[in-house]
């Protein structure tokens, strides 16, 4: 069957109203695979649960059993995932990111300072509290999220915002180390507005992270 569109006055109008459409859906997509450098750290939650219930009404200063244990608790008490930064090959960008969450002390040696929390470079000091880490493969660098001068069984909650360097392809490791199976509850039912399971409070310890802005340097 043939269709003679000089007997459908308004089909060309139709057919180019689709064609517009189809290009527009395309374009769409071609914009959505444009996503951020960072859109593969967007939203990473670093993540210590808790084993079992919340009590209703914690002890003040209580420890618990970490749920990420499958095995030896100070082998197994961790957790890593290696993401991939996108951009422009050649460039260097800069981060801003904000972290969110409860967590526990932790204290770190031979590396710098940079607020109340961040601590860039260095090691672990102490062998028993958690560790939450980052480490971009290039440039070449690390950074804690829970740093403070002494450890101790108190949980706090975090919100800052800290720019860091990241080239073009570089992976990112996000990991976590409770080192021996064990780690402070949420014993005061902290909980951080906006991030899940708000307004709940989580049974353990976390800290969101989110990219905030990405800018070529």
């Amino acid at each position: 069957m043939k269709i003679n569109i000089h007997s459908y006055p308004s089909l060309p109008c139709f057919l180019t109203f689709i064609f517009s459409l189809v290009l527009i859906t395309i374009s769409s997509s071609e914009d959505s695979k444009k996503k951020s450098p960072a859109s593969e750290l967007d939203g990473f939650r670093f993540e210590f649960p808790v084993l079992g219930k919340m009590p209703e009404k914690p002890k003040k200063g209580a420890d618990g059993l970490s749920a990420l244990v499958k095995g030896d608790p100070k082998k197994t008490d961790n957790f890593k995932s290696i993401k991939k930064f996108g951009g422009e090959t050649g460039k260097r960008y800069q981060v801003t990111l904000r972290f969110r969450g409860i967590a526990e002390p932790m204290m770190y040696k031979d590396g710098e300072k940079d607020g109340e929390y961040f601590y860039i470079g260095g090691a672990p000091n102490n062998g028993t509290y958690n560790i939450y880490k980052i480490e971009v493969s290039s440039p070449k660098a690390h950074y804690y999220l829970n740093r403070q001068n002494k450890v101790g069984h108190r949980i706090f909650t975090v919100d800052y915002k800290k720019t860091i360097e990241i080239d073009a392809g570089a992976t990112v490791t996000l990991s976590g180390d409770g080192q021996n199976g064990r780690l402070i509850t949420n014993f005061d039912k902290l909980v951080v507005p906006g991030i899940t399971p708000a307004p709940k409070p989580f049974n353990g310890q976390f800290i969101q992270m989110n990219v905030v802005t990405v800018k070529e340097k």
